[in-house]
């Protein structure tokens, strides 16, 4: 038996409003007979902006609240971008599906200029170490300036900090209608992407069957199986946003590759990798990708950031 209404967790900033607004139209468009509403919660994440990620408590500031109102049963689920979900979730609680993923990449915008082209000592914001290490590694020169808020926050500190570019998701940039502004995609070779990025979570109470079971059309499955990879992964790297990691997966003529890196904050030492195999072991093959990297050298990176 379906329920008879879902309520709809979500941050209140105008990307979460566009991602949780994307599923309850789809519910919508599905379910003539349940009521679907938005419940809107401010996160510790939403709440601190003059700190990096990396020193006050890494991406799980962005959910926190938003699963203790699940738990408490304020809410039924909640949709969140998958980059920002720890991959450690609370007793009680999963991801019950994953949608079809956006644009992976990073984007870089500028005055009109490529990131080859920026000038010496050039000044870049970018919010994760993961993007820092990256760029710091194909230009050393750069200054990295941590920027934190929302897209449209992000994007006005171009000009207020006097900045020469600044880096962020193309997902979020696609869905708020903000494609044209972007003076360059940066490609997986250059910039490989956080994981989970691109792709909302949906999660919810395990428990919540008929609230599962009604959801469950959302999920894509090809995404569902590269996330499970990226995450498993991360998991295996027990990294953060406190750390340079980073995994993106693809599938293709049913084979995934996953590729991951970790690197020091400067991104001089670093370690790169890829495995691939059929995408039912999505998880054993983020497992081997993380141990083989890791023994090559990715853990005494990480133990030196620690």
């Amino acid at each position: 038996m379906p329920p008879r209404q879902i309520r709809i967790g979500s941050r209140s900033s105008p990307l979460a409003l566009w991602q949780a607004n994307w599923v309850k139209a789809r519910l919508d468009a599905r379910y003539s007979d349940i009521k679907i509403s938005l419940t809107l919660i401010k996160t510790l994440g939403d709440k601190i902006l003059d700190a990096p990620l990396a020193k006050v408590g890494g991406k799980g500031l962005f959910v926190k609240e938003i699963e203790e109102a699940l738990t408490r049963g304020d809410i039924d689920i909640a949709v969140h971008s998958m980059k920002d979900v720890p991959t450690e979730l609370p007793e009680g609680l999963g991801i019950l599906c994953v949608t079809e993923r956006e644009d992976p990449r990073d984007a870089l915008i500028s005055r009109g200029r490529d990131l080859s082209e920026l000038p010496p000592n050039a000044r870049v914001g970018a919010g994760a170490l993961r993007r820092q290490a990256q760029l710091l590694r194909l230009r050393p020169d750069l200054r990295v300036i941590p920027i934190r808020g929302n897209v449209e926050t992000r994007i006005r500190k171009l000009e207020d900090n006097n900045l020469d570019a600044i880096i962020l998701a193309a997902a979020g940039l696609k869905r708020l209608g903000l494609e044209g502004i972007v003076t360059e995609y940066l490609d997986a070779e250059r910039s490989l992407p956080a994981v989970g990025q691109g792709a909302l979570g949906i999660e919810g109470r395990l428990d919540n069957k008929e609230t599962g079971e009604a959801v469950k059309f959302l999920n894509h499955t090809e995404t569902s199986q590269a996330v499970s990879a990226e995450r498993a992964f991360m998991r295996q790297c027990q990294g953060g946003c406190q750390t340079p990691i980073a995994a993106h997966g693809t599938i293709t003529n049913n084979e995934l590759l996953l590729r991951g890196f970790i690197a020091s904050t400067d991104g001089q030492n670093f370690v790169r990798g890829e495995v691939s195999g059929p995408p039912e072991q999505s998880e054993s093959l983020g497992i081997s990708l993380a141990e083989r990297l890791l023994s090559q050298g990715g853990k005494s990176i990480l133990e030196e950031i620690r």
